[in-house]
């Protein structure tokens, strides 16, 4: 066994066993411990509230809201920061002026000005759909002007001595030499946009995960709710499986 799958296996199984311990300290809680149920549900009833919810199938229309919204603010974000970014990396002088612009509006916590988005837009998709696409443009948009702005000069210039086209230049110098920073951004900025727009679905909306997990804990429901915080985790973890491994794809 070598050293790198040895080190994989074990990961794997610390974090196997972090989860099981979490799971077990859990369950004491509610029933040894006398941690209220109202509170911290028992896991085995969270788990039967589960199955229930999957099997009735009634999560459907509010999963088919976030995942619409979160396809539509990645897709806006990911074509506008990738050709802004490109354009401004063309000029060092852009350069200089915007990256560090940008990246000191990135350091504002959009997430606050969601009263604003919700006057503008409503309560209703266009909201989160805008406040997604805002908070996941910007690692985009940087990582894209740090990958194309960065090349090595040495490169261009070589491809350039070679009698090298605009397009060939973008097509076997810069894009191969900038994807692995893009796809860095990508995938921060796709995560960045599900926790957004599941978060304001918890503040304000009419549909999704997010609204559908307060709507349960006003009705003090706390274990479908937990299900439902369950399933949502599920959700993201996957959806941010699939997208690294589109990124160690793309490195390739």
């Amino acid at each position: 066994m070598t050293g790198r799958r040895r080190d994989r296996i074990l990961s794997r199984l610390i974090q196997v066993g972090f989860v099981v311990g979490l799971l077990a300290l859990w369950y004491l809680a509610t029933t040894r411990w006398g941690v209220s149920h109202l509170l911290l549900p028992n896991p085995v009833r969270v788990y039967d509230e589960l199955k229930d919810v999957l099997a009735s199938g009634e999560f459907l229309p509010d999963l088919r809201v976030t995942l619409t919204e979160l396809a539509a603010a990645f897709t806006i974000s990911s074509v506008g920061g990738i050709t802004l970014g490109y354009l401004i990396s063309r000029s060092q002088f852009l350069i200089r002026v915007f990256e560090p612009l940008l990246a000191g509006v990135y350091s504002i916590p959009i997430i606050l000005f969601l009263p604003l988005y919700v006057l503008f837009f409503g309560l209703g998709p266009a909201s989160k759909i805008a406040l997604g696409t805002t908070i996941s443009f910007f690692p985009i948009v940087l990582n894209t002007i740090a990958g194309f702005g960065y090349v090595d000069r040495m490169y261009v210039v070589a491809a350039r001595s070679m009698g090298a086209s605009g397009l060939q230049l973008f097509r076997w110098v810069l894009l191969p030499a900038a994807l692995p920073v893009i796809l860095t951004g990508l995938r921060m900025g796709f995560i960045v946009a599900l926790l957004s727009i599941l978060g304001s679905e918890t503040i304000a909306s009419l549909a999704g995960l997010g609204h559908r997990i307060v709507h349960l804990a006003e009705a003090m429901d706390t274990a479908r709710m937990f299900a439902y915080i369950a399933f949502a985790v599920a959700i993201a973890a996957l959806l941010n499986i699939a997208v690294t491994m589109l990124e160690v794809k793309g490195r390739r």
